[in-house]
This record gives structure tokens, sequence and C-alpha cells, in this order.
């Protein structure tokens, strides 16, 4: 059918690691995800270290550069793929204030119905289980679009080799998974 929209035609995920470190697993599952997605989706990454800290009296002024970037990747997204850490069972300041931002203004935030896919890894035993939820409520509040499957990859250790690769076969299954839930939703969304 001509002009039908299907499961991978043109959909664009943004990718966002809640760390900063280069060699994080959670950067690895964002690697990942862009090996295990569909053909024809493109899933590109924002670099969350160029956003100052959320400041009103700054925001009153405008948006600062690297925020309007960042909310322009947003708009230009059909989804969102959050990589949380965890870190004393939140996630970490990097993403709060990188939502933050996005939140921003309340009524017109371009996280609002925005689908989003949550994971992350941890060398804990929860795998990233409380980060997700904050990050989780942060998103609701905002209106986004939260899907309820999600990657939790415990004792990460295990499952990336030493050069940051996520090898384990059914850490891979669970996030083409994700991938495949947060392309399909698009996927209706835009053929609606």
């Amino acid at each position: 059918m001509e002009g039908r929209v299907t499961s991978t035609d043109g959909v664009k995920i943004l990718g966002l690691a809640g760390s900063l470190r280069g060699a994080s697993f959670n950067r690895g599952l964002l690697r990942a995800a862009r090996g295990v997605a569909p053909a024809g989706v493109e899933l590109v990454e924002f670099d969350l270290r160029s956003l100052p800290h959320f400041d009103a009296n700054e925001e009153r002024l405008g948006d600062p550069e690297p925020v309007a970037a960042f909310k322009q990747a947003i708009r230009e997204a059909d989804a969102l793929l959050i990589a949380t850490p965890e870190y004393n069972r939140g996630t970490s300041g990097v993403l709060k204030n990188a939502i933050d931002w996005a939140s921003r203004p309340a009524l017109a935030s371009p996280l609002a119905g925005k689908v989003v896919g949550l994971m992350g890894a941890s060398a804990g035993m929860r795998g990233t289980a409380g980060a997700q939820q904050q990050v989780r409520d942060t998103l609701g509040f905002s209106r986004a679009d939260v899907l309820d499957e999600s990657v939790l990859v415990p004792n990460a250790y295990e499952k990336f080799d030493a050069d940051g690769t996520l090898v384990d076969p059914a850490t891979l299954a669970d996030l083409a998974g994700l991938v495949s839930t947060a392309v399909g939703v698009c996927a209706t969304v835009k053929a609606a």
C-alpha cells in the first residue's frame, strides 16, 4: 500500500545516556540498541554533558543554545530511548537535569506525548530498578508516553566485554524487544 508506514520506515529514535563516562554500561546499551534496531530505524545519541544546570532565572531569558538544541532534537525524534545508571537508588543528576530542562514550558514540553523506552545497566543486583522508577515518575509528570516494557541489566560486568560491548544473548533479545515495541508504537502513531 503506497504511503503506508511500516514498523521501520523513517522512525527516528533519540538515545540519551544518563552517564557521562565514555565506557559506561549505559552508553554500551545505546550502542547495542543501535545494532539491534530494525532496518530503516535511525538511532542517534544526544550528549547531555553540554546542558547547563537548570536555572529558572536563565530560562526566563530564553533557553541557552545547548538546551534549545536538546529540545529540538526531542521534537524531531519519534521516540526516546533512555539508558539510566543508578546512583544511590536513583537516577543520575545529569539525566534528571536534562528532563527538567525538557519538561519546560510545562504546557508545551517537547516530552508531551513522546514515546519513551527505559533501560539501564548496573553492577548491582537491582539493575537500575530504582532509577528507572524515578525517571518513569518524572516523565509521567511531563506527559510523556513511557512504555510499560523496560530493560533491567543487573550484574552488568558479566554481560559486557572488556570493550564495553553487550555480549549477553538474553539481554540483547530484551533490548531488541524494547526497541521493536517503541518502533511499533511510533509506526502506529505515524500511520494514524
